[in-house]
């Protein structure tokens, strides 16, 4: 693209990511992380004047060139369909920029065009990817989900008091909150006071994950089961769990499916 064309129509679109903006900007610059979120064969070259190609799982491919590399804030390339589209190879301009957010990365996509039509076809286009995208970085920074809920049921269910607390100090957020029918606690020190008071009240009682853990964005789901030392199932429910960009457990909320009289 040179610097005579007129790129006067614009679209803006904002999100939030819970990772830091140098995870975030990886997927830019890493060729596997691109291809991650475009499909497979897409590639990147991340330096100024480096060739890169969209392939899209229907067979559509982008192609373009990048202009500017500035890790971790920045990145803008050209955009183009390589046949069969309105954009012509080097027709269009495409600019991100992070900026830390909290504990999360605030993306800026500004994406340039010469006319309204095309700009106004990607919208959509850009909405659906940018939130495919959230979804791409944030399995790979929480992959472990599973287990980490696993290791939250396993640290309830530890009768050793010293041994509880190093397994929650290990998997969650200082600030932890927890809350369900039964519980209402900030941090660390008042969910073990919980814990505890679980075990004194409803003694015998195991919790046992069941079925898959769902993950979406750092929002995870899980079924449970209250079991007794019988075997009989006493309560079930569904935990809701926040997790940080650093991959602890921020907050939980459980909701009983039945629970035991008050």
């Amino acid at each position: 693209m040179t610097a005579t064309v007129s790129l006067p129509y614009q679209l803006d679109r904002v999100i939030t990511i819970e990772a830091a903006p140098e995870t975030v900007f990886s997927f830019f610059t890493d060729p596997d992380r691109w291809a991650r979120w475009w499909g497979k064969g897409s590639t990147i070259d991340p330096r100024p004047g480096g060739p890169l190609l969209i392939r899209h799982p229907n067979g559509i491919e982008v192609a373009g060139e990048v202009i500017a590399v500035e890790p971790p804030q920045r990145i803008a390339f050209t955009y183009g369909y390589v046949s069969g589209q309105s954009i012509p190879v080097g027709g269009s301009r495409v600019a991100i920029e992070l900026q830390a957010a909290g504990s999360g990365t605030r993306l800026h996509l500004t994406h340039e065009f010469t006319d309204q039509t095309a700009r106004d076809h990607h919208v959509q286009g850009w909405r659906y990817q940018l939130a495919l995208f959230a979804n791409v970085v944030t399995d790979m920074l929480h992959e472990g989900a599973p287990t980490l809920v696993d290791r939250w049921f396993s640290a309830w269910n530890d009768l050793d008091p010293i041994h509880r607390r190093e397994s929650i100090e290990a998997i969650v957020a200082s600030d932890v909150q927890f809350k369900d029918r039964f519980g209402l606690t900030g941090g660390v020190e008042e969910l073990l006071g919980h814990i505890a008071a679980v075990h004194q009240f409803m003694p015998g009682l195991h919790l046992e994950r069941q079925g898959d853990a769902r993950h979406c964005q750092g929002l995870v789901l899980a079924d449970w089961a209250a079991v007794a030392q019988d075997g009989t199932t006493k309560a079930t429910g569904t935990n809701a769990f926040v997790l940080s960009a650093e991959g602890r457990i921020a907050a939980v909320t459980g909701f009983w499916s039945n629970h035991p009289a008050r």
